[in-house]
């Protein structure tokens, strides 16, 4: 393929996508213009947000061609979360921090 065929390509694409991004500000609008319920209306702007999100990041940023960084920047951050997670499991259960029970001396009759 052209170098031109190539260039041409990647304008369509991200004329497309720039469409479709703005076709989505209209939704986002519309979906304002309906006042839904608040928690109905968080997801809507939520998935909204999402997609739009990930076209930009996936065409624009050029994250589609990036799928090694992408998992392994993920499976990083489900380890670190099952890090972050499990480290108030293991400070329950230890000893710093808490007294030391001395019993008492016995009292040894007299005054």
């Amino acid at each position: 393929m052209s170098d031109s065929a190539d260039i041409k390509n990647h304008l369509g694409k991200y004329w497309m996508i720039g469409a479709a991004l703005l076709v989505f500000t209209g939704i986002t609008v519309a979906a304002n213009q309906l006042h839904l319920a608040v928690p109905l209306a968080i997801t809507v702007a939520l998935i909204i947000a999402i997609t739009k999100g990930s076209m930009v990041a996936a065409v624009f940023m050029h994250l589609s061609h990036e799928k090694k960084w992408i998992y392994g920047a993920l499976l990083l951050t489900v380890v670190f979360f099952i890090v972050l997670m499990s480290v108030p499991f293991l400070t329950v259960n230890d000893g710093i921090g808490t007294p030391i029970h001395v019993p008492a001396p016995a009292h040894t009759g007299g005054h």
